[in-house]
């Protein structure tokens, strides 16, 4: 694709409402594109030379256009390649696993998931203590080994979370990528799918959805097996103790994609049904403008012309969405954490200060330095977020990944 010289890489145009996203799938390079200015860089990719081009849309749309200002942002996007006009050698990478994320998400799959689902909740409808409480954390007396089998536990249960979301984008045909960060106090997994906004937005409802799908799935068959291994008597199992104890973490990750504050799962769902590129950021702004203004505080305001319309006009009612993320975060501390916390200070309280150094004395020791040792580990992760994070952009354009947790 070239143009006077200027040679594109491969770029995709979907079109959003009145506007036209454009973007490279190998990097996840997006900007939003006024529908005039879509065309005029689909002329450049197609060859038609620059001072054409200038002509074409002045007669089309009837006024002139800045090339050398539109070929700088162009550049900027990194939309153009900048090896002296020469033509790319090497093809990209076919996408693996395609047939895999169509077999996960074909319709004998789907099924095979409703039934779990379904089976739970009939199982917990007639036995009421499948349902999820805090207290089933403690599956066995030793914190080290609740500790231990909590922590590693997460471990497959998130790659499993973040293996759907790379399966959904894998059936469309998108690179993938996973990586380890925090969300504020919480160490995620993150799977980031460059290309997401090359296809309609249809079609990525499921990616954004998939971790949750896989977390309900998980969650429901964690109960059944709990449910099943049951003994006569009607008390759980080890087994059973140990199900109920990683379904609670999952059914606790669920709630936390309601934390609307952070970019979750639900966040991208939300915006791309209204249609938005950087909901989040705008309605943050929107929100923290609207409380400058209350307090007369003027030289707080940031320029909201920053973002698109759309996402300023949504974002004006997207921040009480915000708030309740907030509240969903509170609900979070005191049903979970609080109620959990409470209760493994007072198990350690007493082994510790019993005087014996017996096991259970090391026992609650020994658990203690592990979670100190998580805490040291967010804490570099933070660090290491901010080093590696990059100012965000002032023009209106997409996020340059889609990061889903």
């Amino acid at each position: 694709m070239t143009a006077d010289g200027l040679v594109f890489h491969e770029l995709s145009f979907v079109r959003e409402g009145d506007d036209v996203v454009v973007g490279r799938l190998d990097t996840g390079s997006y900007a939003v594109f006024p529908a005039d200015g879509a065309e005029l860089l689909k002329q450049l990719t197609e060859g038609m030379p620059l001072t054409a081009a200038a002509d074409w849309y002045e007669t089309t749309f009837d006024e002139e256009v800045d090339l050398d200002d539109f070929v700088e942002t162009l550049h900027d996007l990194g939309f153009v390649h900048e090896d002296g006009g020469r033509h790319p050698t090497t093809a990209s990478a076919p996408v693996r696993l395609r047939g895999l994320g169509r077999a996960v998400f074909s319709p004998v799959a789907w099924c095979l998931y409703a039934v779990v689902v379904a089976g739970w909740a009939w199982a917990a409808a007639v036995h009421t203590d499948l349902a999820p409480r805090p207290s089933q954390i403690f599956f066995v007396h030793s914190l080290l080994v609740v500790q231990l089998v909590i922590t590693l536990g997460q471990v497959p249960l998130l790659l499993f979370h973040e293996g759907f979301h790379i399966l959904a984008g894998r059936r469309l045909g998108l690179p993938t990528r996973l990586s380890l960060s925090n969300r504020l106090t919480y160490i995620v997994a993150e799977t980031q799918i460059n290309g997401l906004l090359s296809v309609p937005r249809a079609k990525r409802y499921l990616p954004f959805l998939a971790g949750i799908v896989c977390d309900g799935v998980v969650f429901g068959a964690f109960g059944l097996v709990a449910e099943v291994t049951r003994h006569p008597d009607g008390t759980f199992s080890f087994i059973g103790r140990l199900c109920l104890a990683l379904a609670f973490t999952v059914g606790v990750r669920m709630l936390w994609q309601f934390q609307l504050y952070l970019r979750t799962d639900l966040y991208y769902v939300a915006a791309t049904a209204w249609n938005c590129h950087d909901l989040h950021d705008a309605a943050m702004t929107l929100l923290k403008n609207r409380l400058w203004r209350l307090m007369n505080r003027p030289e707080r305001l940031v320029d909201e012309e920053q973002w698109t319309a759309r996402d300023r006009r949504v974002g004006t009612f997207y921040g009480p969405f915000i708030v309740l993320g907030y509240g969903a975060l509170a609900a979070v501390t005191i049903f979970v954490s609080v109620p959990v916390t409470v209760q493994y200070g007072s198990i350690a309280a007493r082994a510790i200060g019993s005087g014996e150094l017996d096991p259970a004395f090391w026992d609650a020791v020994l658990s203690l330095c592990m979670n100190i040792a998580q805490i040291v580990a967010l804490v570099v992760l933070s660090r290491r977020k901010r080093r590696n994070s990059k100012p965000g952009p002032t023009h209106s354009s997409s996020s340059p990944e889609v990061e889903l947790s």
